[in-house]
C-alpha cells in the first residue's frame, strides 16, 4: 500500500502529533525523500537525448525518402545545374553518411545553410522567429492556467449551481471550436466591432499584438486545466483525511488551501506536457491565422519547399522545447506526489 504523502499525514494527526510529525518528515525522512528525488529526476533527464535521438533519425530519413526534392520546379533544372547543386549540398551522398554528417554538424551546433534562403543559414532563420513564437507559447501556457485553475476552483466549490454549469458550456465550447475558428471570431468581435485589439501583424514592443492570438491558442487548454482541476478537488474534497479536518473544525479556507488543493493540482501537473505539445503544434496555425512573423511559418514554408536543414533545425528546436517541458511536467508530478517517484 502507497504511503500517505505529507498533507494527508498532517490531517489525520492529532494536535500534539503534528510536532513529530514535522520533525520525522524534516529530518530524517528529508535524506531518503532527496535521494528519491534525486534518483527519479536522473532517470527523467537519463530518456531526453535517446528521445530527442529518436525524433531527429525518424525526421531525417522520413523527409528524405518522401518523393520529391529541395530542386524540383515548375521547370526542371539542366541536369548538370541539379547535379552541381545536390554535389555543392551532400545530397549526392548516401543517406546513412548524410545522416552521420548532420549529426556531426548538430552536436556543435550546426543546423546548416538553407536551401531556398541561400542568404541566412538555419540558425538565422530561427533566431529571427523563434522568440515570438516562445513568447506566444508562454503567455498562451499562463493564461490558460491563470483561467483555468481558479475557474475549476470555483466550478468544485459550487457544484451544480450556475457557475458550474457556466465552466461546463465554456469548456464545450472552447475544445469543440479549433482555433482557425475560434481565432477570426475573437478577431471580428474584439478587432473589427469593438476594436479594442488590432487582428493581425506585429509591431516589437506592442505586446497587445499577442492578445488576440495567445488567448485564442489558450481557451482549449484553460478548459481542459478547468476541468482537470473541478474532477480532481472534488475527489479530494471527499477524501477520508479531508473529513477529518472538517471534523476537527478546521475552516473552509483552510482545509481547501492547506489539505485540498496541492494533491488535486497533481493532474493538471500531469497535463501540462500534452498542454505544451497541444500549444507548439497550436502555435504555427495561430502565427498563419493572425499573420505573426515567427518561427512557424519557416516550418510551413519548408515543408513546402522541401527545404531539408530549415525544416530538421525546426524539429529539433521544438522538439528540444516540447520535451524540456515535459521533463519540468515530470519533476513538477514527482515533486507534489511522493508515490510517483517511489514507482
Amino acid at each position: 500500500m502507497r504511503s500517505l504523502s505529507h498533507p494527508v499525514k498532517k490531517a489525520l494527526a492529532a494536535p500534539g502529533e503534528r510536532a513529530a510529525l514535522y520533525k520525522t518528515r524534516n529530518f530524517p525522512g528529508a535524506p531518503v525523500q532527496s535521494l528519491a528525488m534525486l534518483s527519479y529526476a536522473l532517470r527523467r533527464i537519463a530518456g531526453f537525448v535517446p528521445t530527442l535521438l529518436v525524433v531527429i533519425t525518424a525526421s531525417f530519413f522520413v523527409m528524405r525518402l518522401a518523393p520529391g526534392g529541395p530542386f524540383d520546379q515548375e521547370q526542371a533544372l539542366p541536369p548538370a545545374v541539379r547535379a552541381n547543386l545536390e554535389r555543392l549540398y551532400g545530397l549526392d551522398e548516401p543517406l546513412t553518411l548524410q545522416y552521420a554528417h548532420y549529426l556531426r554538424a548538430l552536436v556543435h551546433g550546426d543546423f546548416g545553410p538553407s536551401l531556398r534562403q541561400r542568404d541566412f543559414t538555419v540558425g538565422d532563420l530561427i533566431a529571427q522567429g523563434l522568440p515570438l513564437s516562445a513568447t506566444l507559447g508562454i503567455a498562451a501556457l499562463l493564461l490558460a492556467l491563470l483561467v483555468g485553475i481558479p475557474a475549476g476552483i470555483v466550478a468544485a466549490l459550487r457544484r451544480d449551481r450556475p457557475a458550474d454549469y457556466c465552466l461546463n458550456v465554456f469548456a464545450a465550447l472552447a475544445l469543440a471550436l479549433p482555433s482557425f475558428v475560434t481565432g477570426p471570431l475573437l478577431a471580428l468581435v474584439f478587432g473589427l466591432y469593438l476594436r479594442w485589439l488590432p487582428v493581425g501583424g506585429w509591431q516589437p514592443g506592442a505586446p497587445r499584438y499577442l492578445a488576440l492570438p495567445a488567448l485564442t491558442l489558450a481557451l482549449p487548454v484553460a478548459a481542459n486545466v478547468a476541468r482537470l482541476t473541478r474532477a480532481s478537488l472534488l475527489e479530494v474534497l471527499g477524501a477520508p483525511y479531508v473529513r477529518s479536518a472538517r471534523a476537527r473544525g478546521l475552516g473552509a479556507a483552510r482545509v481547501l488551501w492547506g489539505h485540498a488543493l496541492r494533491p488535486a493540482l497533481t493532474p493538471v501537473v500531469s497535463y501540462l506536457g500534452p498542454a505544451v505539445a497541444f500549444v507548439v503544434t497550436g502555435s504555427l496555425v495561430i502565427e498563419t491565422v493572425f499573420g505573426l512573423p515567427g518561427s512557424g511559418r519557416y516550418l510551413v514554408q519548408g515543408a513546402i519547399d522541401r527545404d531539408y536543414p530549415l525544416v530538421m533545425g525546426m524539429i529539433v528546436v521544438y522538439g528540444a522545447l516540447t520535451l524540456s517541458l515535459n521533463l519540468v511536467a515530470d519533476l513538477l508530478h514527482g515533486w507534489l506526489d511522493p508515490g510517483v517517484r517511489h514507482e
